[in-house]
């Protein structure tokens, strides 16, 4: 998995805006720049992103400034990258860029990709799990995300087995056996 710049810098800049919003404040351009140590211009153009996806807002005047959209706990993870970035896995346009160099039409695999089906459910596991972290969360440091992803994963993780958890071990065949 690959995390663009747009989304890393996107998510540094909300996490600056909900630290100030804990205390009540709101921020410049300018001051969420210095602080993450960007240029004022890419973080109004993150900035615009996400006020345009409806995560934050702007305030014009002298004590204006950005802040949340919404509480910390509602504001997700999942839907943060998806308005800062792309799916993981576009699935409409999956099958005409792969189709294979030497093919006009469909792919050569139409209706029987093993690897679309890979990728799909990965893109729905990433996405749910994505969607249960909030900016509260990302705030309370990085030894409870850590704690928090592990509780939190073993769900979706449960939920996509295609079998039971004792086939998940592997057994090794040896000459001996």
């Amino acid at each position: 998995m690959k995390i663009s710049s747009q989304e890393e810098y996107g998510l540094r800049c909300l996490l600056r805006l909900a630290k100030a919003e804990e205390n009540g404040q709101t921020l410049t351009i300018h001051e969420i720049a210095a602080g993450e140590g960007l240029s004022a211009p890419y973080v109004a153009k993150l900035l615009g992103v996400m006020r345009h996806g409806g995560i934050i807002e702007s305030e014009r005047g002298r004590a204006g400034g950005y802040r949340l959209a919404a509480s910390l706990t509602d504001i997700r993870l999942g839907a943060v990258l998806m308005i800062l970035g792309e799916p993981l896995f576009d699935e409409p346009g999956y099958c005409e860029r792969h189709k294979g160099s030497e093919t006009e039409g469909t792919c050569v695999h139409h209706g029987g990709c093993n690897l679309r089906a890979v990728w799909l459910t990965l893109e729905n596991w990433m996405r749910r799990a994505l969607d249960q972290i909030t900016l509260a969360d990302l705030l309370r440091g990085e030894q409870h995300i850590a704690e928090l992803l592990r509780a939190r994963l073993l769900e979706p993780a449960r939920e996509l087995a295609p079998w039971p958890a004792a086939r998940h071990s592997l057994s090794v065949v040896t000459d001996d056996s």
